[in-house]
């Protein structure tokens, strides 16, 4: 891209250009996954929706790729790519809060945390992340799983309204009185239809909970899992926990023997009556030997961002995912002897629960269409060392090879990597046609294609 072009654009913007001559450029393209190394064109730190319409019309006009950045949590490194223009919305975090009628309006830069923290000062919070530093953007538009799924559904199912600037540059509110389609689409159909600015949620009163993290030495895998699975089945939606397999971290109430070995764990947290929370949670430390255990009140935010320090920002990041209809013995098995060789401390298997509230919105309501799944795995395998990256690949594929014969054909879109772009009809299912006519509609030249990417023709 010629410099004196880009020039032209840096003088419509409010924000902040940067090109690869400029002294942050390396620091600005860099995004959550070190393995990604992506050299744009031009990198857009947003300032105002103003600059969002500038750099749509800019990128079309100049046939130039086109990559949206909120968080810049996605495996794949969607948040960046080879002389695209960048749109990074890391200065725009403002979220307002309204108590009154239960809603806050968030930016598109802003992460879990940061939203968690705002709402948590009225006692409120909405279906968010497992991480606090994800951004809300991207996890709202690829579904949105959480410890809040079981009670109050996805973060998409609490989408109220999204401001949007759509391929031909125009500002639109989608909501379910204003550009039902588009509003429709973008609760679980990704980055494909325009920028979404801002996020409207509705919010539910969520204050203190009662946090447990349970963890077992990996040879208990089968005994804790069919007891998770059981458990599970039966709790009140008001228990949001999860599955996971990692390597023992280096937590206080972990006895230091565990410490980097293959544990199992169940980590979430009840939000019903506060004195409720250890009889909810008594029944894990019975399930088989315990390594380790917190079971305690918490201020919801505090476990959002509880394993944050697991999850630094410039690890080498490779992602798999399946939905489960049932955790069943074979997936069981398949666990069992996968999570016992957890790669490395910043390694994270997980199986959600999204059943409960989630489950109880049809299939056809919203662009998210695994409504009848009971649970969402992921493997996020994440490492250090470059050297190691073959290594790490293999294990996760074979993981998920492992547990395929189990799953469902489509999975998760968030938790997808580059090379899954050949399962996009199987992850929208019987929804995939309409969000094809959707995104022929607002951006029939696929402007938005840095993503998990719906075609228009």
């Amino acid at each position: 891209m010629n410099g004196t072009v880009l020039d032209g654009l840096r003088d419509q913007l409010r924000g902040q250009l940067i090109t690869p001559v400029d002294p942050d450029y390396d620091t600005a393209r860099a995004v959550f996954n070190g393995m990604i190394d992506k050299h744009p064109a031009g990198i857009v730190r947003v300032a105002q929706v103003a600059d969002v319409i500038v750099g749509v019309n800019f990128a079309r006009e100049n046939s130039l790729p086109l990559a949206i950045r909120g968080g810049g949590h996605s495996a794949p490194g969607f948040g960046t790519w080879d002389d695209a223009l960048v749109l990074d919305f890391v200065n725009r975090t403002g979220v307002r809060v309204d108590p009154a009628s239960g809603t806050a309006r968030a930016e598109a830069g802003t992460t879990w945390a940061d939203f968690n923290h705002a709402t948590h000062a009225f006692g409120l919070a909405s279906t968010g992340g497992i991480v606090g530093s994800t951004g809300i953007a991207g996890l709202t538009l690829g579904g949105g799983i959480g410890y809040l799924t079981r009670k109050f559904g996805l973060a998409c199912d609490n989408l109220i309204s999204a401001d949007v600037v759509t391929a031909d540059g125009k500002f639109v509110t989608a909501s379910a009185e204003q550009n039902e389609d588009l509003f429709w689409a973008l609760r679980g159909g990704g980055g494909n239809f325009g920028v979404v600015t801002s996020f409207e949620y509705q919010l539910h009163p969520v204050d203190m909970v009662h946090v447990g993290v349970v963890i077992y030495g990996a040879e208990h895998t089968p005994a804790v899992a069919r007891f998770y699975r059981d458990y599970i089945a039966d709790a009140p939606e008001e228990f949001g926990a999860f599955l996971g397999f990692h390597q023992g971290p280096p937590v206080p109430f972990l006895p230091e023997e565990w410490h980097g070995k293959p544990v199992c764990v169940v980590v979430g947290m009840w939000t019903g009556d506060p004195a409720e929370g250890e009889s909810r949670w008594a029944p894990f430390l019975g399930a088989a030997p315990v390594a380790g255990s917190l079971i305690t009140p918490m201020p919801y935010p505090a476990l959002n961002v509880a394993f944050d320090e697991l999850n630094p920002k410039g690890m080498q990041g490779y992602w798999k995912a399946n939905f489960l209809s049932e955790l069943n013995d074979g997936a069981i098995s398949a666990h069992a002897d996968h999570g016992a060789t957890v790669t490395s401390v910043h390694t994270a298997v997980h199986v959600y629960p999204i059943d409960g509230a989630a489950g109880r919105v049809a299939p056809e309501d919203t662009a998210f269409v695994h409504r009848g799944m009971k649970f969402a795995p992921v493997i996020a395998t994440q490492w250090q060392d470059p050297a190691d990256n073959e290594a790490n690949i293999a294990w996760a594929r074979s993981y998920a090879e492992a547990l395929r014969p189990h799953s469902a054909a489509g999975g998760y879109i968030n938790f997808m990597d580059a090379e899954d772009q050949g399962r996009i009809g199987d992850n929208y299912g019987v929804n995939y046609q309409r969000l094809v006519d959707v995104k022929r509609k607002y951006d029939p030249g696929n402007l938005f294609r840095i993503n998990q990417n719906i075609k228009p023709d």
